[in-house]
Formats: C-alpha cells, structure tokens, sequence
C-alpha cells in the first residue's frame, strides 16, 4: 500500500511522519485551477493530527496582506524600515547588518521566499495578528491556530532555557536533555501555531483556485510561493518538467514543507508534509529529502489512479 511505502521512506530518514495530499484540480490560462473538484482521492496519513506549522504561517500571513491590499485597505508600497532592533538573523532582512527601508509587498515577497522572519513579522504588525486569525476562520480553517509572529516563537524558547539571545539559546540547547527539548512550547502543537496537514492543503486548494479571496490576492501568494529558493524538500522529489510552487517550515527536530505541484497535463496536487526527526537535530538532510520522496509516492499514486 501506498501508506506502507510512505511509512518505510520516513523510518528510513529516522522520523516520523504525517502527510496529506489531494487534487486541487487542472491549471487554467490565468493561473487558477478550475474543472475537477476535490473529492475522495486523497492520501492522508495522520492528516488530521495537530502538528506545529512553523514558518508554513506565512502562507496564510502573506494572503491576508495580499487581499488587503487587493481591498485597497493599505498600499503595498508603503515604506517600512527594519532596524537592529527587528532583525532576527537568518536570511534576508532578518540577517542584514544594516537598517534596510522596503516596502510591504517586499516584507511579502521576502517573507514567502526567503522566509524572512524579520520581514514576517514587521507585515504581521501591520495587517494585525487578529486579521489573520479572522481569516483562518473564515477559511474554515477550524483547527488552525495562531499565536504570534515568528518574534513570539523565538523569544518563548529562549525564556524556557534562560537565553538572552540566539547565541545564548544555542549553548544551553545542546546541554539540555532530550525530554526537556521536546517540551519546548514551539515545539509543542498544543501552545503554538498549528493546524493539521489536512487544513494546510485545504488553505492551497483555496488559494489555487481563487477562492481564499480575490483573484489578485490568490494569484500573488502563488507567484511568491513558485518563486521560494529552498529546493531541498518537495522540489527534490519531483521531475523536472513538474513545477512546484511551495513554503517551508523549520524548527529542532521539524521539517515540513506545504504546496502545490503542477504537470505539463494542467494536473495540480496540493501536498503538506510534517516529519518530526527521532532525534532534535535542526539540520537532517536525509528528513529533507523524504519529504520529497514521499511527496513524490503520494502524488505519483493520485496520478495513476486519474485522480
């Protein structure tokens, strides 16, 4: 069964795994999916099981300021600085060593393809964290849930080991136990932001088909997603004539990768995957890659059954 080889590809990569993909539908002229709705055909393993989405948030942070902006509710060319006090380090303005001014569609565009925590969290303060959360209900997304901005999720693991800083939290976290790293509240679906696999293919499905607001907001969270740079989970499980339009999330000992794959015959799958490493090294390349082979099984067998 297609469930059992999934399984034997995470145990393999020393992790477990939950994993939802369905048809989103066939790829119109304009970009948006159209004809087939989602039915039955699925693969859904442990789909409805909470699981922290990390940075996967940013899909939903990014629609959210796309349909205000669509709304005329802001202007997407607003200038916004980012100083020493929002950096957070990683990529983009958040490791910049210097105070960078930019606009909101670029914290946007940053925030979908770099992953920008910085960027994400100056846009999350200005469309407004209730917002969003407004918006995950109004999607149906009933089991989605969240708590802050990527800001929140740093400082409440440096507050559980005693950390000042990133420098800090590094040195105490390798001399923590294993327990008392698992019991990290941003590791912990119950005390961050969460859904489940299935309400995170839902929220593609909308996207993809125009339905999680208008047109011009759908269509620039897609564009962003295909632009993402990181191409070592779900793109390295695809050929090359697929096209696969994606955000990343990543924490100790998590690796998840949310998106939507598409085939030169116009077939679409939205796919979310979440791998939780048996033990909580932040970095596993063998966890990375079976998000893509596993994604690569699930799809390939919707494929072959016409769904």
């Amino acid at each position: 069964m297609v469930e059992e080889r999934i399984g034997e590809i995470f145990a393999k990569a020393g992790a477990d795994g939950l994993l939802h993909a369905v048809p989103v539908g066939t790829a119109s002229v304009a970009g948006a999916a159209s004809g087939m709705e989602p039915g039955g055909g699925e693969i859904a393993i442990g789909a409805d099981e909470p699981v922290v989405i990390a940075s996967v948030f940013k899909i939903l942070l990014v629609l959210e300021f796309a349909r205000q902006a669509a709304a005329d509710q802001l202007d997407p060319r607003e200038r916004v600085r980012v100083t020493g006090a929002d950096r957070l380090g990683g990529w983009g303005t958040a490791g910049c060593a210097d105070d960078v001014e930019i606009s909101l569609r670029d914290l946007a565009f940053f925030a979908l393809t770099l992953s920008d925590n910085s960027a994400a969290d100056l846009l999350l303060a200005r469309i407004g964290l209730d917002t969003v959360r407004l918006l995950a209900r109004e999607l149906g997304l009933d089991r989605t849930r969240i708590v802050g901005g990527p800001r929140d999720v740093l400082e409440s693991m440096f507050a559980e080991v005693n950390a000042r800083d990133e420098a800090e939290f590094a040195l105490r976290y390798t001399e923590l136990r294993e327990d008392c790293k698992r019991r990290l509240s941003a590791l912990d679906p119950l005390r961050t932001n969460a859904s489940t696999p299935r309400e995170i293919t839902r929220l593609l499905r909308l996207v993809w088909r125009d339905e999680a607001g208008p047109p011009a907001a759908c269509s620039q969270v897609r564009e962003l997603m295909a632009r993402q740079i990181f191409r070592h989970r779900l793109v390295s499980g695809f050929p090359e004539e697929a096209t696969v339009a994606a955000k990343t999330g990543t924490l100790p000992g998590l690796h998840m990768e949310a998106g939507v794959i598409g085939y030169p015959d116009g077939g679409l799958y939205a796919v979310s995957v979440f791998a939780r490493s048996w033990d909580l090294t932040a970095s596993r390349t063998e966890v990375d890659a079976a998000i893509g082979a596993t994604a690569r099984t699930a799809v390939d067998f919707l494929r072959s059954e016409g769904l």
